[in-house]
Formats: C-alpha cells, sequence, structure tokens
C-alpha cells in the first residue's frame, strides 16, 4: 500500500515522462486541470491487468467477466454504502458519458429539456446540444457556505416540460457530497412530475470523514423507480483510460428498455477495464484508503494555504472528490485560467465551462504529490498577489 513518503517522493520529472493528458497538453506548466489522480493504481489492479494479458483476455467483451463485475460491485456496494443491488441490474459500459448519452436518448421522451444544476461537470451541457436537447440550467443556492440544488427552480424546470435532472454526487466541480434530507427533498420534486433521474456517481467512493456517500436510488422506492445510476472505478483507482464503468438500473421498466434498445452500449466496454473495475472492488480498498487519507490531508493542505495566504480566494474544502473549486471573482480576471497559465505557470481547469455559475471560478485538482501541490499554490499565491498588488 503506498505509504505518505512514497507518494510525496513522485516529482514532476517523472509525471511529465508519461505523455498523458494532464502532463502533455500544457508542457510549461504544472497540469492540474484534468481529473486524474497521479499515484498510479491499486496492486490488485496492475495484477488483473497483467494477468489479462498473459492470458490472452484481450477480445470482446463475454459472459464470464461481466460476472465477476457484477458480483465485484454489488459486494462493494453492499459493504461501502449499505446498497443491495441485482448483479444482474450492474450492466458494464464504456463511461458515464456513453451511459448518459444512452439514458437520453432511450429513457427520457424525444425531445424533451434536461435539467442540469450547475455549476457543472464541463461535458454535460454540450453533450447535450450535440443530442439536440435543451438545457435548462439551475445554478446551485448558497446554505451555511455550502452548495444545495435549487428545489423551486428545479421545479420549475420540471414544469416547462423537462423528463431527466443530471445529479452528480458527489459533486464536480464543488466536492458537496448531498445529505439523505437533501436527495428525499429532491426526489420529491422529481417524483411530482413524474421525471427521471441520471446519478452520476463516479466519485461515490472519495469520500471524506464526517460525510457519508448515499446512493440516490437506495433512498426510497420512490428514488429506485425514476433513476438510473452510472458509477466506475475511473477516478477512485484511477483508470479512466480502460473504458469501462458500470450502470445500475433499479427500476424495471428501465432495465426492460435497456435490454431491448441499449445493449450495443455494453460492446463499447473493454474487457481489460472490466477486468480491472473487478480487482478494484473486490481487492482494492486498502489502497484507497491510504490514498484517501493522503488526499484527506491534501485538501487540509490548500485550505491552510489559502486561508493564510489567499483570504480573497472563495473556497469551501470539498467533502468528496479531489477537486477544489477556488472563487477568483475578487480579482477581476478576464480569463482566469489563461491568465494563471501566463502569470503563474500552473494550468487549472475554466469554470466557465461548468456553465454561467462557474464564471470567475477555477479547479484545481489536488490528487498530486504534496509537494507539486504546494508548488501549484505558491506559484498561484504569487502571480496574484503580486496582481493584487498592482491594481
Amino acid at each position: 500500500m503506498p505509504t505518505e513518503s512514497e507518494l510525496d517522493a513522485i516529482t514532476l520529472d517523472q509525471l511529465r515522462a508519461v505523455p498523458s493528458e494532464k502532463w502533455s497538453t500544457y508542457p510549461d506548466a504544472i497540469g492540474a486541470f484534468v481529473a486524474e489522480m497521479d499515484f498510479g493504481t491499486a496492486p490488485a489492479v496492475r495484477r488483473a491487468l497483467h494477468d489479462a494479458v498473459d492470458t490472452g483476455q484481450l477480445g470482446y467483451l463475454s459472459g464470464p467477466p461481466v460476472a465477476r463485475m457484477q458480483e465485484a460491485y454489488t459486494g462493494f456496494a453492499k459493504r461501502r454504502f449499505g446498497w443491495s443491488v441485482d448483479p444482474e441490474r450492474v450492466r458494464p459500459v464504456p463511461d458515464v458519458l456513453a451511459a448518459f448519452e444512452a439514458t437520453v436518448r432511450h429513457l427520457t421522451p424525444e425531445g424533451s429539456p434536461v435539467v442540469l444544476p450547475t455549476p457543472a461537470y464541463m461535458p454535460f451541457a454540450p453533450f447535450l446540444h450535440d443530442l439536440g436537447r435543451e438545457v435548462i440550467p439551475v445554478p446551485f443556492a448558497r446554505d451555511g457556505g455550502r452548495s444545495v440544488h435549487d428545489l423551486d427552480a428545479v421545479d420549475a424546470a420540471f414544469a416547462r416540460g423537462a423528463g431527466l435532472l443530471v445529479l452528480v454526487n458527489p459533486h464536480n466541480p464543488t466536492g458537496r457530497v448531498f445529505e439523505r434530507a437533501e436527495l428525499e427533498a429532491l426526489s420529491a420534486v422529481v417524483a411530482r412530475h413524474g421525471g427521471r433521474v441520471f446519478a452520476d456517481e463516479i466519485h461515490a467512493p472519495l469520500v471524506y470523514a464526517g460525510h457519508a456517500h448515499v446512493p440516490y436510488a437506495s433512498v426510497s422506492p420512490t428514488t429506485a423507480a425514476h433513476t438510473v445510476t452510472a458509477t466506475s472505478a475511473s477516478k477512485a483507482w484511477n483508470v479512466p483510460g480502460l473504458k469501462a464503468a458500470q450502470l445500475v438500473l433499479t427500476d424495471d421498466d428501465a432495465a426492460e428498455t435497456w435490454q431491448r434498445r441499449c445493449t450495443w452500449t455494453e460492446h463499447l466496454a473493454a474487457t481489460p477495464g472490466v477486468l480491472a473495475h473487478a480487482a478494484a472492488y473486490d481487492a482494492g480498498e486498502d489502497w484507497l484508503a491510504d490514498v484517501l487519507a493522503y488526499l484527506d490531508g491534501s485538501r487540509r493542505l490548500v485550505a491552510d494555504h489559502l486561508a493564510a495566504h489567499l483570504p480573497e480566494v472563495g473556497h469551501t474544502p470539498p467533502e468528496g472528490t479531489y477537486l477544489a473549486w477556488l472563487d477568483l471573482r475578487r480579482y477581476a480576471l478576464d480569463r482566469p485560467t489563461a491568465w494563471l497559465r501566463e502569470h503563474a505557470g500552473v494550468a487549472l481547469a475554466d469554470g466557465r465551462h461548468c456553465g454561467a455559475a462557474g464564471d470567475g471560478f477555477v479547479r484545481l485538482t489536488l490528487a498530486t504529490p504534496r509537494p507539486v501541490l504546494r508548488e501549484i499554490l505558491d506559484r498561484v499565491t504569487t502571480a496574484l498577489t503580486t496582481e493584487r498588488r498592482g491594481a
């Protein structure tokens, strides 16, 4: 299992030696814009991948790997979240966006708008536009410094004819982990309008002490009946390039429609990825626990540094995920990510790509060695402090 000193010892040169999107897109900057970790993956996952190569499991996806993944995920969901799921209802998909596309196309009324709470994970809005769907953005409200769903606005969006709500929990980019009472209140609005929820729970294993992930479909029979849940090991075990994820179908009608119209999506999942997911869920929790403890220290490092050196940056430590959502509006930067790349040599994600509610914000991926994270924070601090003095 990785120790803190081992994770600290990973260097920028080592990270840049791997031609990933995160480290090759901006070669003159420190990459912190892609939601990937810089810690490799669990030994069990590596063994599963080597075994897949050694035994020739590189063909089209077949029944036995799917069954292994289904049993592994349902066991993990029961241990981790207390959620009992029929293994047959856990379907392989290549990634969450593929599951989202199939859900929109086949499990919602044709042409119906989609409710998208904002700020939102960047691809959702443009993806919906490409599918010919109207997006109804619903900015989060604020309650005691936390982002919460604006239930009146969600209600109004469904009243306009929306058929689907996108629920990202834990939330990307804000890091919120929505509580059971919040989910119950949201479900009452959805049920009142006969709507459906696409629950993106890809960050579900990445939740910090004091918070607990509650699968939306597990809240009640009502939520189970109007939800499709997409999840994956790709974030928690750092394997997004393996092209595998899970769609959990807790509604009989959705499961029947999926069987008739959507199984082609399953064929896009990669056999090695499905095997790696089974290994992660079955034997990767000890590795995850160590990494999550390290991430907890890193999110506290970000919060302490900002409080001490950049108090004008708005920030609420994430309750889950490894993403820090930073409010730079007081600096009045026209294009904050471009400015920070130029003046700090740090590449962050632009909040404007998360919708109008993200204008003036940036997203920092903190899942990097702490010496690198400190370098990021120091560079940003120097640049913003110099800008403030020159203003």
